[in-house]
This record gives structure tokens, sequence and C-alpha cells, in this order.
């Protein structure tokens, strides 16, 4: 009895060994930064100049979520058929293949949002990373300038804005802030949720409101489009490695950081309706745009 005691605590000492052996090992790591200074550009990674009779502003990020991760080894690899990393969770519950934002992962500016043991990552040199961003969840500022019980209001405000620019996804319910919204359903990319505070002779009037931004409204940045389109209503956005790419051996020692660096510059984008560059929502001033505007890469 002694002898078989023996041998299962060398075996249990081995095997967690192993184990911290193995949690030790290499990593390839993902981190977010959110940008406003960061080049605006276009769906196709052009240069984008605000549109006349619309203005914008560069949100105030609190968290981000993706839905996929790939590292493309050239400009000429198909989306999907690179090194696919990452891919979160997808339900029918709500009839057409979505999103679960129940188990959905997030990560705010600095923050980790993935890693993976580079002996897991298929060898080789990859040019291109491509990411397809689910849902983000930010701070805007909006000007009031109307009378309220012949009291004339002229003042900023912030708000919360919760924005779903993935695909497809199911949403049993989401917090904005502090309001908790029901949905237990699909909601398609550009689906959007927003609450506020305002304080007027010392009362809080708690706001929220939801919509939906027209198909094919979001911005999603892809330089790649003429050699590897991505689907219409994905948010896949895409961009070069600097130095010409990353080198994986799987025989690394050190962890290889990946800084993804998000253009939030006039992200939050809307139609005037007074030319003061102020979002003003009770003048009708709609929100059309909502994604984000470019993605560079950085080795840490």
């Amino acid at each position: 009895m002694k002898n078989v005691l023996i041998i299962v605590l060398v075996a249990v000492c081995f095997s967690c060994q192993k184990e911290t052996n193995d949690d030790n090992g290499a990593s390839l790591i993902f981190k977010f930064k959110f940008d406003p200074t960061q080049d605006r550009l276009n769906n196709l990674g052009q240069l984008a100049p605000m549109p006349t009779g619309h203005a914008g502003q560069s949100p105030e990020f609190n968290k981000m979520s993706a839905h996929y991760i790939e590292l493309a080894p050239t400009a000429l690899t198909a989306l999907g058929t690179g090194e696919v990393l990452y891919r979160a969770e997808e339900t029918t519950t709500g009839g057409s293949n979505a999103i679960d934002f129940d188990k959905s992962d997030f990560a705010g500016d600095g923050e980790v949002f993935y890693k993976v043991p580079l002996k897991n990552v298929k060898a080789g040199t990859y040019e291109w990373l491509r990411i397809s961003l689910a849902y983000q969840n930010y701070n805007v500022k909006y000007f009031v300038d109307t009378v309220i019980s012949g009291i004339t209001v002229k003042q900023d405000f912030s708000g919360t804005v919760a924005s779903f620019i993935g695909f497809n996804t199911y949403i049993k319910n989401y917090t904005i802030n502090d309001r908790v919204i029901t949905v237990n359903g699909n909601r398609k990319q550009g689906y959007w949720g927003f609450e506020t505070t305002v304080n007027f002779n010392g009362v809080n009037y708690p706001f929220s409101a939801t919509g939906q931004a027209p198909e094919g409204a979001t911005t999603v940045v892809n330089p790649l489009f003429a050699t590897s389109p991505v689907p219409p209503g994905s948010c896949v956005v895409t961009a070069d490695f600097p130095g010409g790419g990353v080198t994986i051996t799987g025989n690394e020692t050190k962890d290889i950081l990946v800084e993804i660096s998000l253009s939030t510059n006039k992200s939050f984008e809307w139609i005037e309706v007074v030319n003061d560059g102020k979002w003003g929502p009770t003048k009708g001033e709609e929100v059309v745009d909502m994604g984000i505007r470019g993605m560079k890469l950085k080795l840490l």
C-alpha cells in the first residue's frame, strides 16, 4: 500500500510540474488600444474626410468584443483559409446563426483580449491580421438646445452607447450603463442602445433608447478588398504587420505581444441639422455610422 501511495504522489507531482511548464510557455497575445488620433479610413483603407453635411466625434471607449481572429500569410489569402486562432461561440437560438452575446469576451483600452500558446499556432510568416469586431461600449457627448417648462436649456450632456457591429448577434439582455435592455432575439449589424441621465432643476431624468442603423452603413476597413474581400454585413477589419510580417516557429521562449490599435477618430458620425459640430438628437440629427475607422498593429 505504501509503494502504491508513493507512485500516485510521484505521478501527481509530475503532472503538476508538466502543467506548470506548459503554463509558462510563450504565448501570442492580443491587446486592444483605442486611438482617437489615428488615421480615419473608409472601407477600402483610404483616408476618409468627413462628408459634407455630416459631423462626428471620437467616443471614449469602455470595452470592445471580437468574434474572430485570423492570421493571413499574404494579401491573397482568402478569408477563413489562414490560421484561425479564435472564434467566439455562436448559436441558432434566435433563428439564423448568430454570435452568442452572453458568451462573449470583452477588453478595455490596454487590456488583453486573447492569448494562445505559440506552440499551438501553425508555424509560418504572417503578413496580415483579420479581426472581426462584434460589440463596442463607449461614452459620447450630445447637445441639448430646447425649452423645457419655459426654461431655455443649452447644455452638453454625456451618454453611453452599446453598439453591436457583428454580422448577427443573439442577445438575451445587455446593460448599456445602468439600464438593462431585454431583447431575447437576433439583431443584425448596426443595432444599438443609448442611455443617459439629464439633470434639470436638481432632478435626474433617466432616458434610454434603441435603434437600428441602415444595412451596410457600418464602416469595415479592409485594404485587401480587391484580393480577399469579406462578406457584406461582417465586421472583419484587416491590417498588415509592421516589418513585413510576424514569423512564428512554435519554439519561442518569449511571448509575442500584438497591440491592436483601433482608430476611434470621429467613428461616431451623424447627419447635421444644425451645423455646429455637436450631436443634437433632439434636433433630429441621425447617427449613420458607428464603425471603427482603421486598425494598426504593433509588436511589443
